[in-house]
């Protein structure tokens, strides 16, 4: 076998490392230099074109009978394009001479006269896919953390390296187009199913023989003839494009996230001929590259990064077992979510009967997280039962969530200080009180962070991590650890009355609220804050989270009793969807909402508009009293922490585009 690095070194390479063995295979390993996962940028992208080069003439003189494509990387094969090279293409006409070579080098790959296996370990998404869907051959390990898909309408796009053809022409046009526009991970065993995958083997360790043995055998996969079946063909493929459109219409608005609809659109027009939907796609993409929204949503996508990077690296602290007192809804849910982590978690509460209710509700988001009996088996066997306490002794981490009233944290914590690991982290997840006043007794104040989770848990990713006037570093930097740990992203805070994200919800919520007072309709208050982007509207909001916790809120935030009207539902024991009626009468979850409310579009942008103008004033508030460390921080905060418009970029970025203020996207890497 040739020597990897000689031959890379002797073809100009550093992402990819290639080689020829003694049967005539070549072998071409993505390794991107200096990045803990590969990410297809220009420079690697050329790399694989030399390679290709190399493969072609190696076909024709006979001396290479199979190419394989593998990833050096320990857990992962192609996260995607490289999005910090995104933001090079500044105009239509430049997205198009920048796809094009990429599009004619994956031709090569598929019109190769020897075969090509990609051997897949890990996560394979976006370009990486397309890459993979341009072999003849796929072959992935059945691991848990093997997962295909196309996440590009997450960023305002969909696939560009003719992935929307080559997965209608391999998996059929309800399998791909479904792909596409959820943009969501899948599996190895479904991706195989659905025909993305030919072939599955037990592990990592097994990928190169089956890989060569696919060579020396010149399989090919069997693709399921996308384009040659009914549903590719008119009348039908017009209907299946009228239903894909409908469904997408209950998720997202159009003029929110265009992209779902131009795919459908390209699907529609094109998803008749395997030539002409190549050709149109890179037409349909070209602009959706170079919008606002995708700018936007890349924007938030390095914001996301940026809170992972709170968490430093490297630091010799790991957390195996957690121990959170208080089993209402929100301890077992914290615990829950952590069980389906990988952690142990020990679950105590005064009450047995308590702790019994909290860990039976965990049922529903097991049977989610986990597809077989044995996982579901085991992650109910890391949720233990502990009315005793006894866990606190072994705990690397510590939750308090009981009752908001200082004087009881402070006995708690007191007690617990005496029992913790010297290395534990000890936290709570209170929502209003100043984490300096509830260390004030400790011998080591400096040990107490906050955790603080927001409803519901498993839902929402982001969770602060709050820093008192005495916390030490270290332990901030473990409580963001801890929060990266559970897949949640860390939002680090100053202890101040509502932190960051209901410091900002709640102005936003009692602006609205006022205005139901002066006599606008709830309807039209919440249908405004929909159409500017807004996940739910601020009435339904303030229902969902309990009139009365709304009220708490505003107390501690200083913003009185003005809402007359809330406090009148809540004195008469209104509080929203959990008594079943609030602003809103609510049946089966939902609120019920009049018919007969009729409003204007541009007068609903307007008031959308105002609407929000108090939660932005208050998050740049926040970021000049020093609550987090940046504006970026901020955004990234409220659109995690709220749902906050993700197209718009973030409150802050918003309200500086609106008053024509172009600003860049924060630095941080698509792959470190």
């Amino acid at each position: 076998m040739q020597n990897e690095n000689a031959v890379s070194a002797e073809m100009d390479l550093r992402d990819w490392r290639f080689s020829v063995d003694i049967e005539r295979i070549a072998w071409a390993i993505f390794d991107r230099e200096g990045e803990s996962a590969n990410s297809l940028g220009r420079r690697p992208l050329e790399e694989l074109e030399q390679i290709v080069d190399r493969v072609e003439a190696g076909a024709k003189a006979g001396s290479i009978r199979g190419l394989v494509i593998m990833s050096g990387k320990e857990k992962g094969f192609i996260v995607g394009a490289d999005i910090r090279e995104f933001g090079d293409f500044k105009t239509e006409d430049q997205v198009v001479a920048g796809v094009k070579p990429v599009n004619q080098m994956l031709d090569r790959i598929e019109n190769l006269s020897v075969p090509v296996v990609a051997a897949i370990h890990g996560v394979c998404v976006g370009g990486g896919f397309e890459l993979v869907l341009a072999c003849h051959y796929r072959i992935a390990t059945r691991d848990s953390s093997t997962r295909v898909g196309f996440p590009e309408v997450k960023l305002g796009i969909f696939p560009g390296f003719n992935g929307t053809a080559r997965s209608i022409r391999l998996a059929g046009p309800v399998a791909a187009m479904g792909a596409m526009l959820k943009g969501s991970m899948i599996r190895a065993s479904v991706a195989k199913a659905q025909g993305f995958i030919d072939q599955l083997v037990d592990s990592k360790g097994a990928l190169r023989w089956a890989a060569r043995k696919a060579v020396m055998q010149k399989r090919k996969s069997k693709p399921k003839g996308g384009f040659k079946g009914l549903l590719a063909k008119w009348p039908a493929r017009g209907f299946l494009a009228g239903k894909m459109r409908d469904e997408t219409k209950k998720k997202v608005r159009e003029d929110h996230y265009p992209a779902p609809f131009r795919l459908i659109e390209l699907f529609e027009k094109f998803g008749g001929s395997y030539s002409d939907m190549k050709l149109a796609e890179t037409e349909a993409f070209a602009p959706l590259m170079v919008s606002e929204t995708s700018r936007n949503l890349r924007r938030v996508f390095f914001l996301s990064e940026a809170l992972k990077a709170q968490a430093p690296k490297g630091m010799g602290w790991k957390p195996m077992r957690v121990h959170v007192i208080g089993a209402g809804t929100m301890g077992a849910d914290i615990a829950g979510w952590c069980v389906a982590s990988g952690l142990e978690v020990t679950l105590q509460d005064l009450s047995a009967d308590q702790i019994a209710k909290g860990i039976k509700a965990q049922g529903k988001l097991f049977k989610k997280k986990f597809r077989t009996k044995a996982l579901k088996d085991a992650a109910e066997a890391r949720l233990i039962s502990d009315p005793q306490g006894r866990g606190v002794a072994r705990a690397d981490v510590v939750i308090e969530a009981i009752v908001e009233k200082l004087e009881v944290k402070q006995a708690l914590f007191k007690d617990l200080e005496t029992k913790m690991k010297p290395d534990a982290l000890m936290a709570t997840n209170t929502s209003s009180l100043k984490i300096e006043d509830i260390a004030e007794p400790l011998a080591d104040p400096g040990r107490l962070v906050g955790i603080h989770f927001f409803n519901p848990v498993a839902q929402m990713p982001l969770v602060e991590v709050v820093r008192g006037e005495q916390s030490r570093q270290t332990e901030v930097d473990k409580g963001a650890a801890f929060v990266t740990a559970i897949d949640k992203f860390p939002l680090v805070a100053k202890s101040v009355p509502g932190f960051l994200v209901n410091r900002v919800l709640a102005p936003y919520m009692m602006g609205a609220m006022a205005r139901v007072d002066a006599g606008e309709t709830k309807e039209k208050i919440d249908e405004a804050a929909r159409m500017f982007g807004m996940p739910m509207g601020p009435i339904e909001l303030a229902d969902t989270v309990g009139l009365d916790v709304c009220a708490h809120v505003g107390q501690i935030l200083g913003l009185g009793n003005e809402v007359t009207g809330a406090a009148k539902l809540v004195e008469s024991g209104k509080l929203g969807k959990k008594t079943g009626e609030g602003y809103y009468v609510w049946k089966d979850g939902k609120p019920v909402k009049s018919e007969d409310a009729r409003f204007g579009n541009g007068d609903l942008e307007k008031l959308g508009r105002e609407l929000v103008q108090p939660l932005i004033k208050e998050a740049q508030r926040a970021v000049e009293d020093g609550v987090v460390e940046s504006a970026d921080l901020a955004d990234a905060g409220v659109i995690f922490g709220t749902g906050f418009a993700p197209f718009r970029g973030g409150p802050l970025h918003y309200k500086d585009s609106m008053a024509g203020v172009e600003k860049n996207e924060p630095a941080a890497a698509a792959a470190e």
